[in-house]
Parts: C-alpha cells; sequence; structure tokens
C-alpha cells in the first residue's frame, strides 16, 4: 500500500522476503506505509520474538525491526503519522524499554517515560505532527507484584518535557485517538473514556455502553467535533458516533457492518469520508466465542486472531470493500495516517528474497574458497612450482627436437 500510487483491486500484503536488511541497514528505507506483526514464516525469532515488517511507501521494499514478544502492530508497536518512524518496545538485559527507529536516517533512540518501577513499556500512540509520543507504563501495584497498574504519559521527542494522562487504571490499554489538531486526546481505561488536553487536564469523561469500544487510533471525526466508537451486534460490528463532551450517541456513520470478525479498529478518514478499518479475523481453531462479551485484549489475542485485512467503509456503501488481506498469521497491522488521507493504494509485488540472502549467498563461497586456499597453501605453493617445473622441461624438450642446440 503506498500513499503515491493509484488505486487498485485488492491487495495482498506478504511477509518479508528471506534476507530482508534491517530498518538501521543501508541504502535507507524511507517513509513506510505500513508495518505488521503475527506468527507467520519470517515474522518470528529466538524464543518467540517479533519480527516488525516495515514496507516502504514508495516500492515493496522491505525492512525488518527486531521487538518483543508477540508485538502488535497498531496497538504496542505504532507507526508515526508521516510513516518516517517506528516506535517499538524493545527487550533489553534488565528490562523493557521503547525505542523509536528513524526509516530516513537509519538512527535509532530509546524514549523514557520517567516512571519509577516500571516492568514494562510500551508506546501507545504518536500526535498528529510526530512531534510526541504517548508511552504506557505497567507498573507493580503492590509489593507483591500480584497485581499491576498502566501508567499513560505524553513524552515529547525534543527537550525533557513529559505530561502524566493516567496512573490509576487496570487491564488492557486502549489505543491513544489524537484530535486532528493535536491539542486533545482521547483513550479509553475500562468502560470509561477521557478526553484531555496536552497539559493532561481532563475535559470530559463518559462512560460506553457495554458491546461499545473506543474505535481506534482514528476515532476522532475529521472536524474533531465528535468520536467514533465500535459496536458489536452478535458477530457484526458497526462504527455510530458520540459526542467528545458527554458521550452522548449521535447515531451510526452511515458506513457498512463488517461480519464475521473478532472485533475491528478504525484507522483514521480518508479526504471522501471513507473508514478504513482493520479487520481481525478468528483463527481457525480459536476457543472463544466471538459473538459474545470478550474483553478487547482477547479478542486481539495472537491465539485468537488468525489473519487481519483492511477495509474501506464507505458512506452509504453496502459492504465494505477490501484494501487489503495478509496471509495467515499475520494478526496486527499499522497504516501511516498519510497513506489513509490520500486513499491510495497500489498492488503488492515484493521479491522473493532480500539484499541480505545474495550478500551471504556470494560471501559464503567466497569465504569458504578463501580458507580453503590458505589450508592448503603449501599443497598450492608446490603444485605451482611443480607446474612451472614441467612448462620449463617442455620447453626444452621442443627446442631439442628441432636440432637447435641447447647450452
Amino acid at each position: 500500500m503506498s500513499g503515491r500510487y493509484g488505486r487498485t483491486p485488492t491487495r495482498t500484503a506478504p511477509v518479508p522476503p528471506l534476507g530482508s536488511l534491517h530498518a538501521t541497514d543501508r541504502p535507507r528505507l524511507g517513509p513506510a506505509s505500513v508495518i505488521f506483526t503475527g506468527q507467520a514464516p519470517r515474522l518470528t525469532y529466538g524464543d518467540e520474538g517479533s519480527i516488525i515488517a516495515v514496507v516502504g511507501a514508495d516500492a515493496d521494499r522491505y525492512r525488518i525491526i527486531k521487538g518483543e514478544i508477540e508485538a502488535q502492530a497498531g496497538e504496542d508497536t505504532v507507526l508515526s503519522p508521516d510513516g518516517r518512524r517506528v516506535a517499538f518496545t524493545s527487550v533489553g538485559f534488565t528490562n523493557t524499554r521503547v525505542e523509536i527507529v528513524d526509516l530516513v536516517t537509519g538512527r535509532s533512540r530509546t524514549v523514557t517515560s520517567g516512571v519509577a518501577g516500571t516492568a514494562m513499556a510500551e508506546p501507545a500512540g504518536w500526535s498528529p505532527d510526530g512531534r510526541a509520543l504517548v508511552v504506557r507504563d505497567t507498573v507493580p501495584a503492590n509489593p507483591e507484584r500480584s497485581a499491576y497498574r498502566q501508567v499513560l504519559s505524553i513524552v515529547w521527542l525534543t527537550g525533557d518535557r513529559r505530561t502524566r494522562l493516567a496512573d490509576d487504571h487496570e487491564g488492557h490499554g486502549s489505543p491513544i485517538a489524537f484530535a486532528p489538531d493535536g491539542a486533545r486526546l482521547a483513550f479509553q481505561t475500562g468502560r470509561t473514556v477521557t478526553v484531555a488536553d496536552l497539559d493532561g487536564r481532563r475535559l470530559s469523561s463518559f462512560t460506553l455502553a457495554s458491546d461499545t469500544e473506543l474505535a481506534g487510533k482514528g476515532a476522532w471525526s475529521t472536524d474533531g467535533r465528535t468520536l467514533t466508537v465500535t459496536r458489536r451486534d452478535g458477530d457484526s460490528w458497526s462504527l455510530w458516533r458520540i459526542d467528545a463532551a458527554t458521550g452522548r450517541d449521535l447515531g451510526a456513520t452511515g458506513t457498512p457492518a463488517v461480519s464475521g470478525v473478532t472485533a475491528i479498529r478504525l484507522l483514521g478518514w480518508a479526504v471522501d469520508g471513507t473508514a478504513w478499518v482493520v479487520a481481525y479475523q478468528p483463527a481457525p481453531h480459536a476457543p472463544a466465542a466471538f459473538d459474545r462479551p470478550l474483553e478487547m485484549e482477547q479478542r486481539l489475542a495472537y491465539g485468537n486472531v488468525g489473519t487481519v485485512r483492511v477495509l474501506a467503509l464507505g458512506r452509504g456503501a453496502d459492504a465494505p470493500a477490501t484494501l487489503l488481506t495478509a496471509p495467515r498469521d499475520v494478526v496486527a497491522i499499522d497504516v501511516s495516517d498519510d497513506v489513509i488521507r490520500s486513499g491510495r493504494t497500489r498492488e503488492a509485488s515484493p521479491p522473493r528474497v532480500g539484499p541480505r540472502f545474495w550478500f551471504w549467498t556470494i560471501l559464503i563461497p567466497v569465504l569458504v574458497t578463501g580458507i580453503a586456499a590458505y589450508r592448503c597453501r603449501e599443497r598450492i605453493a608446490l603444485w605451482l612450482d611443480a607446474r612451472r617445473v614441467r612448462r620449463a622441461r617442455g620447453r626444452v624438450d621442443v627446442l631439442d627436437r628441432k636440432g637447435w642446440k641447447i647450452e
């Protein structure tokens, strides 16, 4: 998918080719259109660590990033609005940390929220201008570490400014939805949605009805007046509007419902008013029944999701239109805001193998040959000497047969 290519029929997002470069390798990738994670081949490493696959905005150029176990693109691994940077949880020797890789420069940096005693730190969402990142810290709630609480903080990437948003909620954190102007953000804790400004002041707070969730990172309307929620009816999910100040129900968005999925997440709105959503398809042998009440954390869990699709929900359309279909076991995806706003896509045509494959394919035979030559250098020297002697004798024999005088 790309923000610079014309629209085409259904697209497929393959896994990264064998031998893909790392995000910090040269040549630099530049802005990305999509990142995805899962359990498909070449999306894991070591003891179930996650490979974050990164797809370039202009062509099917792939890069990879090594993240934590069961990383979820769009949830705890997020692509900046312009596609330039990827924020993810990096596993260190003693703890986890939030790391940001710049796909244009290849540089990486660590971001901290300043929360003491954190057991896990993960990114939750970017501001529209890419200058700030919301970080979610999981902190022990008691000395026995039998319970944990989550702390949300806004971290500005320049300077030392940090703002605490919430520090007492439990459970899986929802995506962070920034208003288009970047001055407000909404997040969900339990059944409660909170709207706050960049200084952490709570502007409004209200409780959602059962089977209703803050829609995703694209939850704000383009004019910043309303929020979008997802509502479940059996195995069908649809988008509804609510007042950002009171939570009052303002009715359906007029977009088609999505059926037969574990959940949907709203990525954002294209300029023509089409909603782009991620639809999480159930795994073939998932134990859960997704037409019943279930925590969102369980709906999006690796074992319950078989694959994902990116759908376009046009206003007044009869059915969703498929923009991207991922292979089996690709269970999470994020798309840059620039791509969503443009509404443009392109057909995927990735290479079969990456540059590292050719590098090692050439280097290994060269190294083996060099090592063998070094170990056999004495034999090779004797063989070359013997060959020179034979050539010299051959020349003498030829001259003698012609009757020439040999001194």
